[in-house]
Parts: structure tokens; sequence; C-alpha cells
């Protein structure tokens, strides 16, 4: 998808329909001049919807949307008659779509599976007519109540990208050519910082059919946490990961332990639970070295994390990369065999 067709983030203002009102109404008759009250119920304001939309995968439907809004309820009327509700607007989004008040940044709900449909923001309910009212000793109510009001509020939907394994590494450490190699995935390569600037999903097959979603996000810069280059805008995306690959080059200028620490700073100042996510570190481009430097390379690795030394231009590793992906995916599952 082109990179002006990402969409990940807009602020809309929605509102939600206000109640009918109801009735006051009284039944009027051939010898019932003086009939008792009839007044119908007002009608429910219109609710608005998110819906999870699996067939999209960004926001750009609603990049240039800046007002949604409910229908009404109708009011009540006599011979109670309630009136009708007013239209619910259903909003499709992707999944991995959170909104939030645009004001507190709390967040109101979010949408990660293919059935979910929940209601942002609810319609007033309708007013009671003046039947309702009717006791015993008061026969004849002169009112009726108004309908609630609707809610008007600003929202913010953002886009996480849901995944199995989200790639963690800095601009040019060979993710988008990892992607390429292990998927049917094309994302744009090149040999230059930030060739990717959008999120690249592709399927990963291992074995027997077994399938899982890897995702190419765009590269972290030091100071990503305070939004520096694409900053925030990556870190979002990889909260929704199950398992996180760190992906360090084999010709950093760093050394391997020094790369992965600021990798780590970033995503704990971001958000220290990422670091809670089962993580694995893959030395890409070990086609580069041979096989005295790896065993050179291997002490400088960072303690506490399995390593791979893995190669997308001549294959070295991948299948061990996928199997060992899989086992993570799928621990504690009794029954994955690879």
């Amino acid at each position: 998808m082109a990179e002006q067709n990402f969409v990940d983030y807009v602020k809309i203002l929605f509102r939600s329909g206000k109640g009918g009102a109801g009735s006051v109404h009284f039944f009027r008759g051939p010898g019932m001049p003086k009939g008792g009250p009839d007044g119908g119920d007002g009608g429910r304001g219109g609710h608005i919807i998110l819906k999870a939309d699996p067939n999209e995968w960004t926001l750009l439907g609603l990049k240039y949307t800046k007002h949604i809004y409910a229908k009404d309820g109708n009011p009540g009327r006599g011979g109670l008659k309630t009136g009708s509700d007013g239209g619910d607007i259903v909003v499709r989004v992707p999944l991995g779509t959170v909104a939030k008040d645009a004001e507190t940044n709390e967040v109101l709900l979010e949408i990660t599976e293919r059935d979910d449909r929940k209601i942002l923001l609810p319609g007033g309910r309708g007013g009671k007519g003046n039947n309702f009212f009717k006791t015993a000793t008061h026969q004849a109510p002169q009112y009726a109540q108004p309908g609630e009001p609707g809610i008007e509020q600003w929202i913010v939907l953002e886009l996480k990208v849901l995944a199995d394994v989200g790639l963690v590494g800095f601009p040019n450490a060979g993710k988008s050519t990892l992607l390429s190699a292990v998927t049917a995935a094309k994302p744009k390569i090149g040999d230059y910082p930030f060739t990717t600037l959008v999120p690249q999903l592709g399927i990963v097959r291992v074995r027997d059919n077994r399938t899982f979603v890897m995702a190419d996000i765009p590269g972290i810069i030091e100071g990503a946490h305070e939004g520096r280059g694409i900053g925030h805008r990556f870190l979002r995306h990889i909260e929704r990961n199950s398992v996180l690959l760190f992906l360090i080059p084999s010709d950093t200028d760093r050394s391997l332990r020094e790369e992965y620490d600021i990798l780590i700073n970033e995503l704990n100042e971001f958000n220290p639970e990422l670091l809670d996510k089962p993580r694995l570190l893959a030395v890409s481009k070990s086609d580069l070295i041979d096989e005295d430097l790896e065993k050179m390379l291997r002490p400088t690795l960072p303690p506490g994390i399995d390593a791979i030394f893995i190669s997308a231009v001549t294959g070295k590793n991948l299948q061990v990369l996928k199997d060992r992906l899989w086992e993570m995916l799928n621990a504690g599952d009794e029954d994955v065999r690879i």
C-alpha cells in the first residue's frame, strides 16, 4: 500500500442522537370527549458504533472526515405510539483500532476481534409520554419527559497493527529484506535509512501449513520515545505484537550488546510493559561474516536473550528462526510440534 494511503491516526467530532420527547396527548373519540392520557414515548437517539472490518487495515477512509453525527430519535405520538429510534451510525474500522478521548487520552474502547461491534457513544433515551405518569390519583398528567441529549465528543482513533511477531530494529537493519524472504510480502527495500515508512504485514509459513503474521514496522531511532523521527507512530504499533524479534546487523558500527540496549531503552521509555513480551534476537546480514568472525561476535551478544545468526540473502538459519518463533508463539501448547 502506498505510504500516503496508510493512515493510523484521525481526530473526529462524534455526536450521538438525542432522544425524542414523550408526547402529551389525550384520547378523543365518539362518546369520549375527555379520554385518558395516551401520549407515547419518544424514540432512542442513534448510537455511534465502531465495527471491525477485517478487510481494512488503515484509517484512510476517515482521513478527511471531521464530523460524524447520528440521527435524533423521533417524538412519541398519541395513541400510545412510540417514536422511531434515530438511525445508528456504524463506522467500520480495521482490527487494532483504539478510540481515545481527545482531551484526556482515556481509552474508551478497542476493536481487536473480527466480530467486534461496540457502542462508542450511546444515543439519548427517549422521554416517557404522559401515559407513563398516569396513576389512580393523578389520571390526567399534563406533562411528559423530554428526551435525553446525545453525547458530543472529540475522539481520536488510533491504529495499532495486529501481528504475531513484530520486527524491532534501527533503520536499515534488514527488516524489510527478512520479511520479503520469509513471506510473500513485497516491502520497499533500499540501502538507506527509513526505507520503510509504514507497517508491512506478511504471512510466514512454518511447516504443515502452519502460519503466523509478521510485521515490518518503521525503524527506531534514538529518542523515538520522545517523538523524534517517526517516534510514537512506530512504537504504538508494536504494542499489539505477541513476540518481538530484534534485528541487529552483523556489520553494525556499535557492538551487538550496545545496539540491543539502545533498542530496549526506547521500548522501556515508551511503555515498560513492552519488555514483558517474549523476545528473540536475530543477527542479520550474517552472509557478510565468516564462521571465525561469528565466533568472535558471540561473546558480545546481550545476555538473557536467545540469538540466531541469519541471512535473508542466502537463507542461512531462516527455517531455524521460523521454528523458534513458532515455538515462542505457542509456548504452553502441548500440541505444538516442529
